[in-house]
């Protein structure tokens, strides 16, 4: 194959990553729809105030934080994957850019996907613990095995991104004559 072929062929790969931007676009489209949900559900609680006991109320408040945590996660997701894997974002001077955009890759990504999800999980497990009698013993045990098996996750993928950080580390240390 020439070098033109291969180079012809490369920049088409790396051009293949602007095929995302539909998704995160889909994305930002969602969170829209998220931050509708809240607002219904915000105002449904302010007109209806002196229909709901205290245990409706925290319910209610939970489901908003519930939707509060997966737009983050959706904030997390759109910016964190289009800053690493299409383009940079070019917003260092901006003062509201996000502090942990600075230092975000992939693993640090994933770690706190990984932490938001079993955020999210947590605040619908307390949910349910809350109105366990709309729930059967059956779904609770799932969804507390289920949340288990997140936290697990979060843990083996911090201490496997921790590891390849280390390992390199010590590469990086080799190769340039350290201890």
């Amino acid at each position: 194959m020439s070098n033109k072929t291969t180079q012809a062929i490369g920049r088409f790969i790396f051009w293949s990553r602007w095929l995302q931007l539909p998704m995160y676009l889909g994305l930002i489209v969602a969170l829209a729809i998220y931050s509708y949900k809240f607002f219904v559900m915000l105002s449904n609680l302010v007109v209806n105030l002196g229909a709901y006991g205290e245990n409706d109320i925290l319910l209610i408040v939970l489901a908003l934080i519930d939707v509060v945590m997966i737009a983050n996660l959706l904030v997390m997701v759109i910016i964190g994957g289009y800053e690493i894997f299409v383009s940079r974002l070019n917003i260092d001077d901006h003062p509201d850019q996000p502090e942990w955009l600075d230092h975000v890759d992939a693993g640090v990504l994933k770690i706190k996907l990984g932490m938001a999800l079993v955020s999210i999980s947590s605040i619908h497990l307390l949910r349910s613990f809350i109105d366990t009698k709309n729930l059967s013993e059956h779904t609770l045990k799932w969804e507390v095995i289920i949340h288990s098996i997140l936290v697990l996750s979060v843990i083996f993928i911090a201490l496997t991104d921790w590891l390849i950080q280390y390992k390199a580390a010590q590469l990086h240390k080799m190769k340039h004559g350290g201890h």
